[in-house]
């Protein structure tokens, strides 16, 4: 079956609005319109010139990269400026038509929200051990909104399905009330919205937008610390939802009582209801999600199976990571013109299994976990068992918090694995290792002097 020009650019926009930021989706490419489909290459509308030329230079690449996901087979995206927008006015330039709508059409749904994915519903969540408390709660939530578990606290490491199970509530709800109002934000659009309405005088347009709605999704909530505006403010917007019955979901990267500068009354609200974690999904658990991803994406016999089990044996950082990985994996194939095999994806995947796998014998020359231990050890004179020990005596401390600092600056390691690497520390511990050591940082010239040496070392051993 073939697809229209208007079907091939859907479902190449549903794959970029994953990983391209909401306002630059919003500018640049919500306002396009795809015009014709032949030999592999599509050509998209825009508004000028200028809009033609930056979509070419920032986009066509990225989008090149989707064909074989979305499509099955390579493809060329070409921008050229569309012969009827050229008659609407420079004003109309830069505004979405009205019929493209890439949030949910059901509900009311604030003007400043981010749209709910189509993909992150409770069909399309994997279930596994990590995840299977805070799955159960929401689908609870789902079920009796404002009822029980509210507020719903999730929390958990970038890239594990928070986001994903908070607005798959909301299209839960959405199926059972269309007319529900909903409003889902992050914590950074919470406080823009907040100093926009104290600028224009027009906070009470503020509150009626927060207190008023049905459904609240906040993500990102630990970005609340050392806002103490924005912290009262939300205070009373969540008391206000609260006593009217209304449901709040709440999501962090780390517990309520372990979220740095949050004021006490606030800390104790998101302890009312549910607090449930996320973790690091177990082999079994990769698998599913690897094996659901290319169902969905209908490549069930394009990813044979040794190499959905390959990846899940070697990439185990994240949900986020395994779904990059594919895509980075029918990337390559495409570019090289090769079957997707194993050794394809150890060559494909070969900076992610070096991250992944960084653990590696002493001695090691190149930028690992183990030449971070070794050298901070060796800087701070104690032994690079003693910094994967269980002691917590202070010499022990903070070397071992520095080397934690280093390996997420450095290698960007997922904080579960840090933990495991220095003695099976849970991702809190690690947090918390990495915020006081950039505390000192900052306060102290001579602490940073010596950990930017390291840091400098370490640096050169990169291949």
């Amino acid at each position: 079956m073939s697809l229209t020009p208007q079907e091939v650019w859907k479902r190449l926009l549903d794959r970029a609005r994953q990983d391209i930021p909401e306002q630059t989706f919003r500018t640049w490419l919500e306002p396009t319109e795809a015009l014709t489909f032949d030999d592999n290459v599509i050509s998209i509308g825009v508004p000028d010139q200028f809009a033609a030329d930056w979509n070419e230079s920032k986009h066509s690449e990225l989008f090149a990269t989707y064909g074989p996901i979305a499509l099955g087979h390579p493809i060329r995206v070409v921008f050229k400026v569309n012969e009827e927008r050229k008659k609407r006015s420079q004003m109309d330039f830069f505004v979405a038509p009205a019929t493209t709508n890439f949030a949910t059409p059901r509900g009311q749904l604030s003007a400043t929200q981010t749209p709910l994915s189509a993909r992150y519903t409770f069909d399309h969540f994997v279930i596994g051990k990590s995840n299977e408390l805070a799955a159960a709660a929401a689908h609870a939530v789902a079920q009796a909104p404002g009822q029980v578990y509210n507020p719903l606290f999730i929390y958990g490491e970038t890239g594990l399905g928070k986001t994903h199970l908070m607005q798959a509530i909301a299209h839960d709800l959405l199926d059972r009330q269309s007319n529900l109002r909903i409003t889902f934000v992050g914590t950074e659009q919470f406080t823009n919205d907040l100093i926009a309405s104290i600028q224009n005088h027009s906070t009470s347009a503020f509150r009626r937008q927060y207190r008023e709605t049905d459904l609240l999704l906040v993500d990102d909530v630990h970005f609340l610390k050392g806002k103490e505006a924005t912290q009262q403010e939300f205070f009373h917007t969540f008391n206000a939802l609260y006593e009217a019955g209304r449901q709040i979901v709440l999501t962090s990267d780390r517990p309520p009582s372990e979220i740095p500068g949050l004021e006490g009354r606030l800390i104790s609200r998101f302890q009312w209801g549910m607090v449930a974690d996320i973790e690091l999904p177990d082999f079994e658990h990769r698998v599913a999600i690897l094996r659901q991803k290319a169902q969905l994406d209908h490549l069930e016999h394009t990813i044979p199976e040794d190499v959905i089990r390959f990846i899940a044996e070697n990439v185990k950082s994240s949900v986020r990571e395994l779904e990059g990985s594919i895509i980075k994996l029918l990337a390559f194939a495409s570019l090289k013109h090769r079957d997707i095999s194993i050794e394809l994806a150890r060559e494909a995947l070969r900076d992610k299994l070096r991250i992944t796998n960084c653990i590696s014998p002493e001695g090691e020359t190149s930028l690992t976990i183990t030449s971070i231990q070794q050298l901070v050890a060796k800087e701070w004179g104690v032994t690079p068992e003693g910094l994967r020990s269980k002691t917590r005596t202070k010499v022990l401390t903070i070397p071992r918090q520095i080397a934690m600092f280093l390996t997420r600056d450095l290698l960007g390691t997922q904080l579960i694995e840090i933990g495991n690497a220095f003695g099976g520390r849970d991702h809190s511990t690690v947090i918390h290792s990495i915020d006081k050591t950039t505390e000192t940082l900052r306060s102290d010239p001579l602490f940073k002097t010596r950990v930017y040496k390291i840091r400098g070392i370490l640096e050169a051993l990169r291949t």
